[in-house]
Parts: structure tokens; sequence; C-alpha cells
């Protein structure tokens, strides 16, 4: 289609075998990309590559993805300390692969869980869910006394089996119901204490809370925009953590732990959005509660053992420790994300 309209678009207007000047920066070439500046020496000019380079200025990962992650997912120490060592041409930069991940891992929640607007938490809408659940169980109870009636009246054994089913059936629905009912206004009345009323003597703090009592939908969306803006905190919080495991091996700089923290973090990302989106397909909430605990302590050893060529006693007690400390980044980073979100 391209050739239809431009019959000679894309060909090196100084032929093919490298010689010529280089488009960008007049420098001679002597070879297939500018030795100056680095451009190519063969500039394409065809509707292709424009989606080329639209996945080219995206991305910037080309065929580097498909080295960068099977190693991120498979031997994290090996691509951790190849990087480090200064391969850096033939893998995705962990940054960059960093910030891809958070921007797909926040798409994909918002996609699939919806955005969230508050209105689950007001008195009037859990009113009229309790009134829906009223109606339910009416209309269950009118079932089950026409059920009961024909359970009575039926002339055959089998009649009276079937509807001895409906009965059961029946009853079992509106225990679940008015369980339902109990539970929604039991928690009503516990948010109602626990939530409205509290009160830290911090005057911004308290002045925060009152508006996130006032409007939770708003609250909620300051608080994912706050995540995905601040998400690259993790990294200077977590590498001073990473460091304290090698303090006496002077042999590894902040630079090296910085660069484990991130690749670390991008694999955790990703793990986060394929679990996501293995949940919205409909897989169990129990497979997936033991791979995202079982997964990231493995994760952790291999990237360890690895990075640093660790023997398994130490990687192993480094990798609990390390679990531990991960919680402690999470707790304080979930800290500043409340802070910014309720007094910003």
């Amino acid at each position: 289609m391209g050739r239809s309209v431009e019959p000679r678009a894309g060909e090196h207007v100084h032929g093919a075998d490298g010689h010529g000047a280089c488009l960008n920066c007049g420098a001679a070439l002597i070879g297939e990309f500018c030795h100056e500046c680095g451009q190519n020496g063969h500039v394409h000019k065809t509707l292709a590559s424009i989606g080329h380079d639209l996945l080219h200025g995206v991305f910037h990962f080309e065929g580097k993805i498909w080295r960068t992650l099977p190693m991120l997912v498979i031997r994290p120490g090996e691509l951790t300390r190849r990087y480090i060592a200064g391969e850096r041409a033939k893998f995705v930069s962990p940054l960059a692969l960093y910030l891809f991940a958070v921007f797909l891992m926040f798409a994909v929640i918002h996609s699939v869980a919806g955005e969230f607007d508050g209105e689950g938490l007001t008195s009037t809408n859990r009113a009229a869910a309790v009134e829906k659940l009223d109606t339910q169980i009416g209309n269950a109870k009118s079932a089950l006394a026409k059920a009961q009636a024909a359970q009575t009246s039926a002339k055959t054994a089998a009649k009276r089996a079937d509807a001895a089913d409906d009965v059961k059936a029946l009853t079992m629905t509106i225990s679940g119901l008015e369980t339902a009912r109990e539970g929604l206004k039991s928690d009503a009345d516990e948010k109602a204490v626990t939530i409205a009323d509290i009160k830290t003597g911090w005057a911004p703090l308290d002045h925060g809370i009152a508006k996130a009592n006032a409007n939770p939908g708003l609250a909620i969306y300051k608080l994912q925009m706050s995540a995905y803006k601040y998400s690259w905190v993790l990294i200077p919080i977590s590498a001073p953590l990473v460091a304290l495991l090698f303090l006496w091996r002077r042999r590894y700089h902040l630079y090296d732990h910085t660069i484990f923290v991130i690749y670390s973090l991008d694999f955790m990302t990703l793990l986060v959005t394929v679990l996501t989106l293995l949940g919205a397909i409909g897989v169990g909430s129990g497979v997936i509660s033991i791979t995202a605990m079982l997964v990231p302590p493995v994760h952790i050893y291999k990237q360890l053992r690895g990075a640093y060529q660790l023997r398994r006693f130490s990687a192993f007690w480094r990798m609990c420790v390390l679990v531990i400390l991960a919680f402690v980044a999470l707790t304080l980073f979930v800290m500043l994300l409340l802070g910014l979100g309720l007094m910003g």
C-alpha cells in the first residue's frame, strides 16, 4: 500500500554500501551507522516505518525485550550481574522496564477493577442494598411457602421428593440472604464508629480524614494517583535496605544494590499484572494466592545467588531477611501514600 503512494520511498539515497554523508550531522559514513551521532545510515520513509518508530518510541525495547524478559524470569541474578558488569546494549534498561511495567500494571488494574467511586460506603446506598435484600428475602419466602404446599399435596413419591428439594434449596437461599443482610448492617455500624470518629490530634491529618469521610471516592482516586506518580520512591527506600545485607562485602556498592532492586521490582510489578489478568479470566483465588506467596521468595533467592554469586545458605538467609525488609519498605511506601493522599 505504501509503494502505491510512494513508489521510491525508503531507499538509501547514498547507496547500500554505507558511503555518503549522514543525514543528521553530515559526517562521512563509513559503515551502517554514523560514527559521530549513531544514526542509522539507512533512513526509512515508508508507512511501515511509522509503526516501527511508534513501537520503538513507546517501548524502546525492540529485540532487547526478548532477551531481557526470559532472563528476568528464569535467571534474574545473571541478568543483574551482566548488566552491572557493562552489558548494556543487549538488555532493556532496568529503569525503563520499571516505568513501563508500572504503567502496564496500573492500566490493567484500572481496566479490570474499574474506577472506585465510593458509592458503596454511603448510608443511602447501604439502605438501598438492605431494601433490595429484604425484597429478595420476601420473594424467596413466598416461593418457599408454595414449595411446602406442593410437598404436602403431592400424590406421588417422585413429586414429593422434587418438592422437598425445592424446599431445601429455598431454605438455604433465605438463610444466605439473611446472613448477607445482617453483615451489611453490622459493617455499616462498625464503619460509622471506627472511621468517622477518628481523631489524631494533628490538624492537617484530621482535616484530610474528614475530607476522605466526606468523599471516599475522591480519596481513593488520590491514593491511586499518588501510588502511580511516586512508585519510583520504592527504589531509594529499598536500595539501602539491601545494602545492609552486604555491609562487609566491599566489592559491592550502592549502585549494584540499586540495579538489583530495580530488576526485582520489575519482576514483582509484572507478576502483579499477570496475577490480575489471571483473576480477570477466572483463575481461582487459591491458585493466585499461592503463586503470590511462593514465587517472590523463590525469585529473590535466585536473583541474590546469581547477582552476588552467593552460596546456597548465604543466599537463603539473605532471602529470608530481604522478604521482611520488603514488607518494611512497602509499609513505609504506603504510609507515604496515605500522608500524601490525606493531607494533599
